[in-house]
């Protein structure tokens, strides 16, 4: 090639690139988890719930629990614009002294002696270890190609107040051949239970258990199927009965004896994601979960009958709403296209982009490793 015509394809590629990422500062926005919100509602029985209201708006990944006695602490990732803040895709909590009733503003935490290099922690879970508490997180050693990786595992951090934590070095929980995300910790019947999503909600979820819930040693896993995604987090009913708070089309519990086989599956009647649910009290059952996205630009029409799933996926994904004149689209995070169905892609994340006409969707789908 002469240098006019390196020239030329230089041109084209960056181009080409800006294509790309215009493309994917459109559709990132749209639909990401900055969009959601964090709701709240309350039950008397933990699975007929009341209408719900906003907790944290843009905001996602919750668990709460309550600490000495009297205190609920919920913490979750929260994106405070703007994108360019300290604070967003932070990790942050908030305080209620008052059963739920009124909540502080959001702290960002401080880990204190966690290594930098380490990823930035995501996917918060909260244990009560006494008077203190431990959070439980999703991070690696190293930045992950893609953002995710089989180096991505769960770690710990140990605090006093809440706010202001200390690592524990050395991973909670590891998988050498797979990242391990959305951690849920509960101490149950003498010991401490561990669970993650393994991957496509048909895949299940990891079982754990640990006498001191910091070495933890693997259990068969819970099995799922495609509607029931373990997601979520563990909520202690009494001494001898907890449930387990999951994903899905519809939120749903099951309850267990042992933390080792449960029950079926029970619709709670609400759609979202991710929750957490809270006894405060006999009769009084708080739930905060991730919400429907809201949409705050004016200019822009987004299409609300496309559904993508199963999401995270570890082979490939299905599209249903679409009609004959959709255009659709899909990016890494790095502006890589890749065929939609994610069916030959790489570990990581990506931005899937339905376009019909002046409209538009657009959603992030976590993809594990091929099996």
């Amino acid at each position: 090639m002469n240098g006019y015509g390196y020239l030329r394809a230089q041109r084209a590629l960056a181009i080409l690139l800006m294509l790309v990422s215009a493309a994917l500062l459109r559709a990132q926005p749209t639909n990401g988890p900055w969009q959601s919100p964090l709701r709240m509602a309350w039950s008397s029985d933990g699975r007929t719930f009341s209408a719900p209201t906003m907790f944290q708006d843009s905001s996602g990944v919750p668990s709460a629990v309550l600490w000495k006695g009297d205190t609920l602490v919920c913490a979750f990732q929260w994106f405070r614009a703007p994108r360019t803040a300290p604070t967003w895709d932070r990790v942050a909590v908030k305080f209620s002294y008052d059963a739920g009733l009124t909540w502080t503003e959001p702290t960002p935490i401080v880990i204190q002696g966690m290594p930098l290099q380490y990823q930035r922690p995501f996917d918060p879970t909260l244990a009560v270890v006494g008077d203190t508490l431990r959070l439980y997180f999703s991070s690696s050693d190293g930045m992950p190609s893609g953002g995710l990786s089989d180096i991505v595992n769960t770690y710990s951090a140990i605090s006093t107040d809440g706010v202001t934590y200390t690592f524990e070095p050395g991973a909670r929980y590891d998988v050498v051949d797979r990242p391990i995300i959305d951690p849920a910790v509960v101490y149950f019947r003498g010991q401490w239970h561990y669970a993650a999503p393994r991957g496509a909600p048909q895949e299940g979820a990891h079982h754990a258990v640990s006498a001191d819930g910091l070495l933890f040693t693997p259990q068969p896993p819970y099995p799922s199927d495609g509607q029931h995604n373990w997601t979520g987090n563990y909520c202690l009913v009494d001494d001898s009965t907890l449930r387990f708070y999951g994903s899905g089309p519809r939120l749903w519990y099951a309850p267990s004896s042992d933390a080792a086989s449960w029950q079926p599956y029970v619709d709670i009647g609400l759609q979202g994601g991710d929750p957490t649910v809270v006894r405060v009290r006999d009769d009084r059952w708080l739930i905060i979960y991730v919400g429907p996205r809201q949409t705050t630009s004016v200019d822009t029409t987004w299409i609300d009958n496309i559904t993508i799933g199963p999401n995270p996926t570890s082979s490939s994904v299905s599209i249903r709403g679409l009609q004959d004149d959709d255009v659709v689209t899909a990016f890494s995070m790095l502006g890589t296209p890749v065929d939609a169905s994610l069916h030959d892609a790489a570990a990581g994340t990506y931005v899937i982009v339905v376009q019909r006409g002046d409209a538009r969707f657009a959603t992030r789908v976590v993809k594990l490793r091929n099996m």
